[in-house]
Order: structure tokens, then C-alpha cells, then sequence
């Protein structure tokens, strides 16, 4: 191995070691006096509670773990979103399952608590997966209330999806295993079947403090909504449980009774592991996110027998498109090349720009994946579309038009690994988070933005000159340098992949080598959904 390889395993290795960091600190939840005092209580913590119901939770991955991070900071902070969300499987059927952390504010609900459990919803409809709600919750939390509440993405919405999932026939059970109050009373009793724990759960629209203060009815909470008020008075919970194990094995048994799911038949063999190691990925992906590598050396480390059959290898070459295997499921690979290459004219293109030639191949390519019934894998390293006179005249704006085009209205599922760069309209013709990937994670390395914050600084910093400018100031060399890094140290935190991940642009931050693993969970749980629309352009110029 070259001093070039060593350096960039060096730094990768970092950026993965930190984010291991971060996520041991957010796996404490409220911290452990908090975990503790649960546990006094006879409670297992939300993370425990998905541990013991999962066959297994290693073979399980994490929707939204860092949701929140460095968020809410003047409310003491909100780990994960105050809910922990894990696709896996129970009694080898594949589901999501959303447990509130009682630890954090105890379970109530954030604006971007809202917005990660409307996520697992939209996961559980998109492959009509069964969903499990772990609830243990204090309901909104009331100092910010009017960005939870009204609006259409709001805490409503939730309900509302809860009777679309049930018209749907999508399997939904709920455990009230703590607190479940006011309008949170809703979603156990909209799911199709309801558990509360003895002693420790409880759901009422009001408690009894606030029922003493509107009608002047003195009533404890046991009595008011507790485990046998509902299971032998109200019949508003089907099952009562002694314990949060007990209440975990019942739901264990009905879902081992769930009938097969209908499948929408991906093609699907015997697993190979790449001939290459994945490992090899530390050194592979430069620690400059400027320099040039080719994705053929990332791809061969993620696919089957790092087997990549290319097609049009020689046309539109800063976009690679191809079929291979991934964990055994067949997969159409669209990737951004980041290498500089040159065309059959003797042209140099950029690598991670996608020029016309790229764009119309992928357009194609994306098309073909949907005749074929064939998943869609994009993997992102993107500084954008060429600009430029050459090309505004050949086109570059129709022929990007249709890669989108193709993109949104792709039937097949589609999952979306930001690699590297994640820049301006690249991100949307990639299949960025606006075009409904099933997943969308990113690697450490990862920047997501209109632009990177060297080149944005540099923008801000003429538009700031001009305007100081005008009004007959002249700017110090010193003073524009101050100037140059304060935007540019704004800037570069919000192209962070941990901003992104706060706020759910993304689904994780995820190892690289942990990529086929995410992709593979992916496709069997888009495996559980026919395709029940052709695949249509609509009006689009050719």
C-alpha cells in the first residue's frame, strides 16, 4: 500500500472512530441516571426493549439514531429525537419497530420527534411493513408546541396515517408500556391490536390533575386509565401484561401468526462476498473531498464477486451505470465517476460533474432498471451539472431534465449512499432526499449543500464586497480574510453529514463497510411491496 492509501485509511478511520463516538453518547439517551431510575421503576429502557423483541438486533440497522444531535440545546437537548427506530426482524418477519425514550423529557414529543416517527410511517407504507409502537410518553412538549401541533406534518399526522396503514392492511400493534396521554392516547388505540403493561402503563385524554381542575373530579391515574380499568372496563387495550417482557412476548406470538406477505419479486441469489476486501474502502476514498479516485475501486468492494457489468462504459464516462449483486439481490448502480476523463473528441471532463452525455446515459439507464424490475442503487459524489456557455448551448438544462424526470418518476425502489459530495441540483438528479429514496444514508465523508463552503464563502465574500462597495467602503485585506473564514466555518458546519443527519435529510451516518448491509435490509423490505404503477416519463422532450 502507497503513503496516499495509508493517509486516507488514516483519516476515514477517524471520521468512523468519531462517529462511533457519537453514537455510544447518543445511546444514553437522558443519561444513565435516568436510565437507572427507569429500571427502579421496572421498566427496560426503549433500546432494551427493542433488543429483547428483534431475533436479532445486530442484524438490524437504526433509522434517525443521530435525529436531533446538537439540536434543542436550550431545552437540555433531545438524543435521537426523544424515539429510537430499528428495522429488523421478530420471529423472522421483517419490521420497523418506534420506541419512545422515556429517559429523554420522558418521551415527549419535539418538533423533530414528530418528523422521525412520520419517517418510520412512511417507511412501514412505502413496503407495507408491519409496524410496532413501543409507547412510553408524556405527549407534546409544550414549550414548543406550535411547531408540533397544527400543521400538516405535525403530531395529527400521525393519526391520520395510522388509518390510512390500517385501510391498507399493514399490520400495526402497540404496547403501552409508561405514559400515554392526551392525543398520544390516539395511536395505540388506532393500531390494530393494543397491550398495556400492569402498574406502569396508562392512557387517558386527561390526568388526573387536569380532570380535577376541569370538572372537579378527584380520581387517581391507576384508576382513571390503567391497565385494568381498560382491559376489564373500557375493553380499550386487548392484551394486559404483567411486565415490559411480558408485554413483548405477546407481541412476538401475533406476529409469529402473520400470514406471508405478497412479494414484488426482485431477483434474488446465493450471497458472494466481494473478492476484494471492504476494508480496502478506508484507503480507497481520498481524505481531500477535491481529489480524483475512481468509483469502480469503491464499487468492487461493495458488490457481489465485485462483479460490475458496465453498461455504455465508454459514453457519458463521469456517470458509471451498471448491474451487480449486492448480499445476493440484484441491483442497476447509478455513480458518480470522480475521475477526470476523456472523451472519443479528446475532451477532458470533470470528474463529479455530470455533463449531457452522463446525464442522457443514466436517463436511459434508470428506464431500463424499470422494465427490467431491477432496484436502483445511487451512489453520490457530486459537485453538480457542467456550466458554462458549451454547455447551456448543447443542452445541459433538457438533458438534466431528464435524468430528474427519470429519477422521480422511477416505480422501482430506489436507495440513495452519499459517499463524498452532495452538491446543488447533482443532489436531486442523485436521488436526493426529495426523491423519495427508500433509504438514504451517508458515509462519514460525506458533504450535503448547494455548494461546498470554500465555494460559497468565496460568493458571499464578492456579494459582501459589492455591498460595502456602494456604500463607499473599502474592505482590508486582514478584514476580508476575517470575513472569508467566519462564512466559510458557518458554512462547512451545515454541510456536515451530522447536520444533515439531525435533521433527517438523511436516514444515517453509516460504517462504509456496513454499506451492503443497508442496502440488502432495503430491498427485502421493498420486497413486501408489489409495483402497482407502470413506469411513465410523462410529457417530456426528447
Amino acid at each position: 500500500m502507497d503513503i496516499k492509501f495509508n493517509k486516507n485509511e488514516d483519516h476515514n478511520k477517524m471520521l468512523v472512530s468519531e462517529l462511533k463516538k457519537r453514537l455510544g453518547k447518543v445511546k444514553l439517551g437522558g443519561g444513565q441516571a435516568r436510565i437507572d431510575k427507569q429500571h427502579k421503576q421496572g421498566k427496560l429502557t426503549a433500546r432494551e426493549r427493542i433488543a429483547y423483541l428483534l431475533d436479532s438486533d445486530e442484524n438490524s440497522i437504526e433509522i434517525g439514531a443521530l435525529v436531533g444531535d446538537d439540536m434543542y440545546e436550550e431545552h437540555g437537548g433531545c438524543p435521537s429525537g426523544g424515539v429510537v427506530v430499528k428495522i429488523g426482524h421478530i420471529k423472522g418477519k421483517q419490521c420497523i419497530v418506534v420506541a419512545n425514550d422515556a429517559t429523554v423529557k420522558a418521551g415527549a414529543w419535539f418538533p423533530i420527534t414528530a418528523k422521525k416517527n412520520l419517517r418510520a410511517q412512511e417507511i412501514s407504507i412505502e413496503n407495507k411493513l408491519p409496524i410496532i409502537y413501543l409507547v412510553d410518553s408524556a405527549g407534546v412538549y409544550l414549550p414548543m408546541q406550535d411547531e408540533i401541533f397544527p400543521d400538516k406534518e405535525h403530531f395529527g399526522r400521525i393519526f391520520r396515517n395510522n388509518a390510512i396503514m390500517s385501510s391498507m392492511g399493514i399490520t400495526q400493534i402497540s404496547a403501552v408500556m409508561g405514559s400515554c396521554v392526551a392525543g398520544g392516547a390516539y395511536l395505540p388505540i388506532m393500531s390494530d391490536e393494543a397491550l398495556i403493561v400492569d402498574k406502569t402503563g396508562s392512557i387517558f385524554l386527561a390526568g388526573s390533575y387536569l380532570v380535577k381542575a376541569a370538572i372537579g373530579e378527584s380520581i387517581d391515574n391507576e384508576t382513571l386509565g390503567g391497565a385494568t380499568t381498560h382491559c376489564e372496563i373500557s375493553g380499550v387495550t386487548d392484551y394486559k401484561a404483567k411486565d415490559d417482557k411480558d408485554a413483548l412476548d405477546t407481541i412476538k406470538n401475533i406476529i409469529d401468526k402473520i400470514g406471508d406477505f405478497d412479494t414484488a419479486g426482485y431477483n434474488r441469489t446465493k450471497a458472494i462476498k466481494p473478492k476484494f476486501n471492504s476494508e480496502e474502502l478506508y484507503g480507497i476514498l481520498p481524505h481531500q473531498r477535491t481529489d480524483q479516485y475512481d468509483m469502480r475501486d469503491i464499487i468492487a468492494r461493495l458488490v457481489d464477486d465485485s462483479i460490475f457489468e458496465e453498461y455504455k462504459k465508454e459514453y457519458g464516462q463521469t456517470i458509471l451505470t451498471g448491474y451487480a449483486r449486492i448480499d445476493g439481490w440484484a441491483v442497476g448502480i447509478v455513480a458518480n465517476q470522480r475521475k477526470v476523463v476523456k472523451t472519443a473528441k479528446g475532451e477532458m471532463q470533470f470528474g463529479g460533474v455530470i455533463y449531457s452525455d452522463s446525464a442522457d446515459k443514466a436517463t436511459r439507464f434508470i428506464a431500463n432498471c424499470n422494465q427490467k424490475k431491477i432496484p436502483l442503487v445511487f451512489l453520490q459524489d457530486v459537485t453538480g451539472f457542467m456550466v458554462g456557455s458549451k454547455s447551456e448551448h448543447g443542452g445541459i438544462i433538457k438533458d438534466g431534465a431528464k435524468m430528474v424526470n427519470a429519477v422521480s418518476n422511477s416505480v422501482v425502489p430506489k436507495f440513495t449512499i452519499v459517499i463524498g459530495n452532495s452538491y446543488g441540483a447533482g443532489n436531486y438528479a442523485m436521488c436526493g432526499k426529495a426523491y423519495d429514496p427508500r433509504l438514504i444514508v451517508a458515509w462519514p465523508s460525506a458533504n450535503l449543500a448547494v455548494m461546498s463552503g470554500n465555494s460559497a464563502a468565496k460568493v458571499l465574500l464578492q456579494i459582501e464586497k459589492a455591498s460595502l462597495k456602494k456604500k463607499g467602503e473599502v474592505i482590508t485585506e486582514a478584514a476580508e480574510k476575517e470575513l472569508f473564514d467566519k462564512i466559510k466555518n458557518r458554512y462547512d458546519n451545515q454541510v456536515s453529514p451530522y447536520y444533515a443527519a439531525a435533521r433527517l435529510w438523511t436516514d444515517a451516518i453509516i460504517e462504509p463497510i456496513d454499506t451492503r448491509k443497508w442496502i440488502s435490509m432495503g430491498i427485502e423490505a421493498a420486497n413486501h411491496a408489489p409495483i402497482e404503477k407502470d413506469f411513465n416519463m410523462g410529457v417530456l422532450q426528447v
